[in-house]
């Protein structure tokens, strides 16, 4: 599938969108830090009657200060394994089918899969983030440090001999043992909401840039990637429909613009 212009999405698709899920990492934030122009646009976009949910590889922790501060329905958090919404009385809670003492043994085991991993790859450290994480365990391999793809492949190869289900995205690669993505985890959202997820989903639209994305960019009706998506195009099966002129930040609002302006 063929990469189109912004300027070729139609009013037609633009006002049919209710909803729309975003990555975080380059693809709203600019390397991890949120600019005015691209929090500017999320409120526009909620103003505009669309509601908006957080879809990121980032931790749990990280995912509560966006439900409660963010104008969003929502975040999702580890890559589809927990999100974290706003009750009737307005107090956010997280949404985790799984015990915090399993979650505990889990954690035991990723990190033992972690050490192996960084043991036979020294330029692979841990994610300075771990902290906040409820359902895995993330390696820096782009954040602050700069991993060869090749040595992130072998790394990943080794963590699912080992047991471990992976995902990378720009910056990280996330061990993991649930079986939830950004596509599912955006399903089980709408659902716990009290909406049917076979009718949302397909009318939803997702914007990302890498290849922990790939699920939803499969799944979304709708999908859109900011201009540094060209980098990953190879870890993506189904590539995004549209393409912003812009990178990152940038172009997260280049897209809600051209929303807001076609449902206008």
């Amino acid at each position: 599938m063929t990469l189109r212009a912004l300027s070729e999405l139609s009013a037609e698709q633009a006002r049919s969108v209710e909803w729309l899920a975003f990555d975080l990492d380059d693809t709203l934030l600019d390397h991890g830090r949120l600019g005015l122009e691209a929090f500017a646009a999320l409120h526009a976009l909620a103003a505009g009657g669309v509601r908006l949910v957080a879809a990121t590889g980032r931790p749990s922790g990280f995912a509560e200060v966006v439900a409660r501060q963010w104008p969003v329905t929502a975040a999702i958090a580890e890559n589809g394994a927990v999100a974290w919404t706003r009750d009737e009385t307005g107090r956010v809670r997280v949404s985790d089918d799984t015990s915090d003492e399993l979650r505990v043994a889990r954690r035991a085991e990723l990190l033992a899969i972690a050490a192996e991993v960084r043991e036979r790859f020294p330029e692979i450290d841990l994610a300075d983030d771990n902290w906040a994480r409820r359902t895995d365990v993330s390696l820096d391999i782009g954040e602050h440090r700069r991993v060869p793809p090749d040595t992130v492949e072998a790394a990943r190869a080794l963590a699912s001999s080992l047991g471990a289900r992976t995902f990378a995205s720009s910056v990280h690669v996330h061990l993991t043992f649930d079986a939830s993505d950004k596509a599912t985890g955006f399903a089980a959202l709408v659902r716990r909401l009290g909406f049917d997820a076979a009718s949302i989903v397909p009318n939803a639209a997702f914007v990302g840039d890498s290849g922990n994305d790939a699920p939803a960019f499969a799944a979304f009706g709708l999908t859109f990637g900011v201009a540094n998506v060209r980098t990953h195009l190879s870890k993506l099966p189904v590539p995004p429909m549209f393409v912003s002129p812009s990178e990152m930040g940038t172009g997260f609002a280049e897209i809600a613009r051209r929303l807001l302006e076609l449902r206008s």
